[in-house]
Parts: structure tokens; C-alpha cells; sequence
């Protein structure tokens, strides 16, 4: 069986033992290098340490060592005979959220890791409330430091209780509770001997089995155009391909399909990878898409099906994660936005509410969002985007605003307004 490719982010508070719980991740399935471990041993003895900080196969930078926190998104990957995985690990601080935002908003699925000894505190809220903003299928509450606990049941079912009645306001898909220790391996790789009362799987078997494929088809085919790819040789004048990464659905030489914004329709003639042709394209492959007939499409248009397109909006109602910390989000300011492979302006007309990522709570009264700040907006764009909703399509349901006078990414928006809360 071809191993598939699982990407999952980490999101806890400072010292809830992210960084060591990846680190025996990647020690305990046997996915790291003897001179990466030497090191890592020579630097936990210099410590003073008395057993290996497996935190720091994950903790590159040198600054955040120092620290002894986790500032910058890290990614790391690791395989095992039944799947491949991409790890992000995302910062704690709450001044960082932007930083859970670009890291969690590929995610399949999203470890939330809880301190047994602190129980299920403010910053768990703002973790699960962003995974389930991001669309995040899965999410996995890791209750660690239970050997600091004495593996005791009663403190993880207070957690698990405490938890489960906050995510019944949100919107989650599927919600796993595993009690563990990532610095003694309990539950991790391993199952533990110390807590018999857990009948649970492990984190690894769980991520290995967990089914993510038909997460990512919730609508029919997008196919935004990246380039337009015609070569100048003598012998290919004729040729007229286009290039991007699939969405979202199926395409197959013969299937029918609408250029947009144009509306007109064509049959795919040959889909092409830099292996050669392919039967059949789906996300995330990179191809290029030759057409039976010739029809006007450039960079940032999308190719769909006929009976089953995306929306075409001028009028945009999001939620944005703002990003820049020099000036803040506030009605009447003009940006660049970038919606899959189209590039547009636009204008905020109105902030509605802005959310406290923490308790949920909407101030409706708010007129800018700040540095990490969320909120939903309404913006109006110079040309139509061929949008979806974030929940049903992260790729065709989210955009950036760039600054154009400095070029920087000030915002992360996800199109359709809130995940349900009750």
C-alpha cells in the first residue's frame, strides 16, 4: 500500500511540552540521525540535565533555545512504514497568533496539547477556536505530563469533560482525547503500561489509521490557472497549456469544463505532469491542463465544471486574522489581495465584530483589529473572485491582503464569516 501524506499542527501553551513531544515522535520511530541525537545529548548534559531534552531535535533557532519557548512556525517531517507527515509547530503566546494561523491552515488534523497538572485553561480555548476557524478536521487533545499526575484517570476525565463541553459550542468535526507523557513515551509511540484504564489507541497508531482524503474534496473541480505555458520552439507553435495545482476535485482527459470568468466551455484534452501524462488530476498535484479548443484564459482565471462553479463576488464577508504590527485594520484602507492565483484591490467597508479568541465573546462595537487580532469584515474588490466558502474549500475560501507600499502580507482571510457556535 502507497503511504499517503498526513500534515498536522501542535498548538499549547508555553512549557505544555510540544517541542519534546514531537522530539519523541521522531525519536521513538526511529527518524532521526545518530548525530543529531549526539548533539542533542551534549547540549541537555551541558544543561545540566539529567536524561535527553528531546525538545530540542524540534527547537532549531538558536534564540528560541535560549528561551526555552517556540517563537517561529518549525517544520519538520518524519515517515513510517504506513504514512508520511509534516509537522508544524506552531507558537503558544497569544502575541503569536498569527503565527498558529499560517501554520495550522494546511493542517489535517491539530494536536492541542493540555498540561494534566493546569487542566483545561484560557489558552486551550484560543488553540481549539483557531484550529476550528482554519477548517481543521481532526483535532487530537493530548493531555500530557500525566507521569506529573500520577497517571491518575480522574484528572484526564475532568479535562476531557471540561473540554468537550467548550467544543460543543464550535464546530469540530472529530475530537480525540489521549492521555500521555512525552518526556517518560507514555501513549505516544507506545501504548502505556502506567494508565491500563485508557483503551485508547496511541498518538502515532491514531495519526497512521486517522482517514483525511475525503476532507479535501468537499466541492466539484478548481483548477486556478498559475501560468500559461507556451513554448517558442519551431515545432510546438501550436502548443497551448495551462499550469496550476488542483483545489479541489477530479479532472480526466474528455471531462467538460467552463473557463471563468469567461463562461465558456471546453473539454480537457490531456493532463500533463513533468513525468509525463496522467489519467486523472487531484489535489494537491501540479499539472498542466491542455484544452480541445482555444479559448482566451490567463493567469488568475479558474477552470471548473460546468454545472458546478464557484461563486463570483465582488462583495466579501470574512474572517480576518490581521497580521501587521505597525498599523492596524480599519474601515476605508485600500490593499492588494490575492485569491488563489488572482491578484485584485480592495477597500474594508466595515468591521462588524471583532472575536476574543478566548472566550468567544463578539464586540460588535470594535472599529479596528490590531496586531493578532480576528474579526469579521466586509470588504469590496475592483474584479470578481471566484470564491467558495472557507469550510467547504480552504484553497478557493481564503485570501491574503498585502500592503502595496511596503509589499507585506498584512492579513489571512478566510471567506464566510465564523465556524457555527451556539
Amino acid at each position: 500500500m502507497a503511504t499517503d501524506l498526513l500534515r498536522f499542527a501542535t498548538a499549547g501553551s508555553v512549557d505544555d511540552g510540544k517541542s519534546t513531544l514531537i522530539g519523541r515522535l521522531l525519536f521513538d520511530s526511529k527518524t532521526i540521525f545518530a548525530d543529531q541525537l549526539e548533539s542533542v545529548e551534549k547540549v541537555s548534559k551541558d544543561r545540566g540535565n539529567d536524561y535527553t531534552d528531546l525538545a530540542l531535535l524540534t527547537d532549531g533557532l538558536r534564540a528560541e533555545r535560549e528561551q526555552g519557548i517556540t517563537i517561529d512556525v518549525a517544520y519538520r517531517y518524519f515517515a513510517t512504514p504506513k504514512r508520511k507527515f509534516i509537522i508544524a509547530d506552531t507558537p503558544g503566546h497569544i502575541q503569536y497568533t498569527r503565527n498558529m494561523v499560517t501554520g495550522a491552515s494546511t493542517a489535517d488534523v491539530a494536536l492541542i496539547l493540555v498540561d494534566a497538572r493546569k487542566g483545561f485553561i484560557e489558552q486551550s480555548r484560543r488553540h481549539t477556536f483557531l484550529a476550528t476557524l482554519l477548517g481543521v478536521p481532526h483535532i487530537v487533545v493530548c493531555v500530557n505530563k500525566m507521569d506529573l499526575v500520577d497517571y491518575d484517570e480522574a484528572v484526564f476525565e475532568k479535562i476531557r469533560e471540561d473540554f468537550t463541553d467548550f467544543a460543543a459550542r464550535l464546530r469540530v468535526k472529530d475530537l480525540t482525547f489521549i492521555p500521555l507523557s512525552a518526556l517518560k513515551g507514555d501513549n505516544v509511540v507506545d501504548r502505556s503500561e502506567n494508565m491500563p484504564w485508557f483503551d485508547g489507541s496511541p498518538l502515532l497508531s491514531h495519526l497512521e489509521r486517522l482517514h483525511v482524503a475525503s476532507d479535501r474534496n468537499l466541492v466539484d473541480v478548481r483548477f486556478p490557472v498559475q501560468y500559461v505555458i507556451r513554448p517558442h520552439q519551431h515545432e510546438h507553435l501550436d502548443y497551448r497549456g495551462y499550469a496550476g495545482t488542483v483545489a479541489s476535485g477530479v479532472m480526466k482527459p474528455g471531462d467538460r469544463v467552463v473557463a471563468l470568468p469567461s463562461g465558456l466551455e471546453t473539454t480537457i484534452a490531456s493532463i500533463e505532469t513533468a513525468d509525463g501524462p496522467v489519467d486523472e488530476a487531484f489535489p494537491p498535484m501540479a499539472v498542466t491542463v491542455r484544452l480541445t479548443d482555444e479559448i482566451d484564459i490567463s493567469r488568475g482565471d479558474m477552470i471548473a465544471r460546468p454545472n458546478n462553479t464557484p461563486a463570483a463576488v465582488q462583495d466579501i464577508d470574512a474572517q480576518v486574522c490581521w497580521m501587521d504590527e505597525t498599523a492596524p485594520l480599519v474601515p476605508g484602507k485600500k490593499y492588494a489581495i490575492k485569491h488563489t492565483t488572482r491578484w485584485a484591490r480592495a477597500v474594508v467597508k466595515q468591521i462588524n465584530y471583532r472575536v476574543d479568541v478566548n472566550t468567544l465573546h463578539r464586540d460588535e462595537e470594535a472599529t479596528a483589529l490590531g496586531l493578532n487580532e480576528i474579526g469579521r469584515t466586509q470588504l469590496r474588490v475592483t474584479q470578481p473572485l471566484f470564491v467558495d466558502p472557507y469550510q467547504q474549500n480552504s484553497q478557493t475560501g481564503s485570501f491574503i491582503l498585502v500592503d502595496e507600499s511596503t509589499n507585506k502580507t498584512v492579513a489571512a482571510g478566510m471567506i464566510g464569516g465564523l465556524p457555527h457556535t451556539v
